[in-house]
């Protein structure tokens, strides 16, 4: 008896894991931004290659905590790097005085709250946290 709910334990802790590591990330930008955003910019976005809009204006990045779920979906997803490469990747950058990463909010409703906030700003939220206030430029 012990070794079926040991088993069943073990099975739905797996399935978490996979429908967490599945989380679909939405890019979002404040309602007032109309750029169009593909994920070629999103990335040089996050990789500190372009510090404007497609369409202008100066661009606000923002991150989510190291080890966040958000975080290590939008890296894996759509920086195409982990959480060790991004944080070496931005060190090199911080070192040689050539980048300064984007600001790490808390949650994903930190995160919405900057965006509405801030018509400069960009951010990656787990998409079931997207409201109203901001316009989803991609769901990955």
């Amino acid at each position: 008896m012990k070794s079926i709910f040991s088993k069943f334990a073990v099975a739905s802790a797996a399935w978490m894991i996979a429908s967490f590591a599945n989380a679909e990330i939405a890019v979002i930008v404040n309602l007032a931004n109309q750029s169009n955003i593909t994920t070629e910019d999103v990335q040089k976005i996050y990789l500190a290659k372009t510090k404007t809009f497609p369409g202008g204006g100066k661009i606000v990045a923002l991150d989510q905590t190291e080890g966040a779920a958000p975080r290590m979906e939008f890296v894996s997803k759509i920086i195409k790097k982990d959480e060790a490469q991004m944080k070496a990747y931005w060190s090199r950058l911080i070192f040689t005085g050539k980048g300064v990463p984007p600001k790490v909010m808390a949650s994903d409703a930190e995160v919405v709250e900057a965006v509405a906030s801030n018509t400069s700003a960009i951010g990656f939220v787990d998409v079931g946290a997207v409201t109203d206030k901001v316009r989803v430029v991609g769901k990955f």
